[in-house]
């Protein structure tokens, strides 16, 4: 499957997720899945390996986490599906997704786990019992050198903008991961790109993969004027600075890569008397 296929249209009344998924999806206001989400829930549904191409904002999150949600066994306090993100920010993202997906599954529990924060809340949810971890790879690993995290009854595995954990170095960990589950358990990929290192994992780990690519349909307006700036880390404020000085504009937008930088990004162009987000 590709991105050149029509992919039909269809409801997610359609796709076999069950009554509390579905009364969830209502109370959220979702009725017709996105390309993605209606390329993958279907062969992951079916529990085949599955890459998903497509740029962020998509939908790729729901794509996995029904799916996953539609198969869990709530007797089990075990993790059953693991997902792992390239930041913390991500990883909250995703594990506050399932919650909203899984509000009338009773006594689920997902958990998000990443640097930063302490271990104790983390190893306590661990004992308590929990359905998804949803985490960064560094810390997965932690967990599992540790032995605070069994993976012996995973069923599936989620690689999230994977590209993303490649350009932040974290391969190595993703493939430790890959390593330490169970040779049954299902993958699934997604990624904006797939680069031949991204391929190659795909190639090692995943099992006659449904391949679905969706292309983006974000077109930038003919009136609009792009310019790329390459500025190393510690110069970045600076730069910023001198562009918001120069020009022109009653209004603008200044994306940051993380909560963190955007509410630092602000208190420091408001020190300069520049604006405030």
């Amino acid at each position: 499957m590709s991105a050149e296929m029509d992919i039909p249209s269809v409801n997610f009344t359609d796709l076999a997720l069950g009554a509390p998924l579905l009364r969830a999806l209502a109370d959220v206001g979702y009725e017709t899945p996105s390309p993605i989400q209606a390329a993958t829930i279907p062969p992951l549904l079916a529990g085949r390996d599955v890459i998903g191409q497509a740029q962020t904002g998509t939908g790729k999150t729901a794509a996995f986490a029904l799916p996953i949600l539609a198969q869990i066994d709530p007797a089990k306090a075990a993790p059953q599906a693991l997902v792992l993100c390239p930041t913390r920010e991500l990883a909250i993202q995703v594990a506050e997704a399932f919650q909203k997906y899984a509000h009338y599954l009773p006594n689920f529990q997902v958990l998000p786990i990443y640097g930063g924060q302490g271990y104790a809340p983390q190893l306590t949810a661990l004992k308590r019992g929990v359905h998804v971890v949803v985490g960064t790879p560094g810390r997965v690993i932690d967990h599992l050198k540790r032995g605070t995290l069994n993976l012996s009854a995973l069923r599936c595995i989620v690689l999230d903008e994977a590209d993303e954990m490649l350009r932040m170095g974290f391969i190595d960990d993703v493939q430790a991961v890959l390593d330490a589950t169970p040779p049954t358990r299902q993958v699934a990929l997604f990624s904006a790109t797939m680069p031949p290192p991204i391929r190659r994992i795909a190639q090692t780990y995943l099992k006659e993969p449904v391949e679905v690519a969706i292309k983006s349909t974000t077109t930038t307006a003919a009136n609009i004027r792009q310019r790329f700036c390459s500025v190393s880390g510690h110069h970045k404020l600076d730069a910023i600075t001198r562009v918001l000085e120069a020009e022109a504009f009653d209004a603008m937008i200044v994306f940051a890569r993380t909560k963190i930088a955007t509410e630092e990004l602000a208190q420091k162009l408001a020190a300069r008397e520049i604006g405030r987000a």
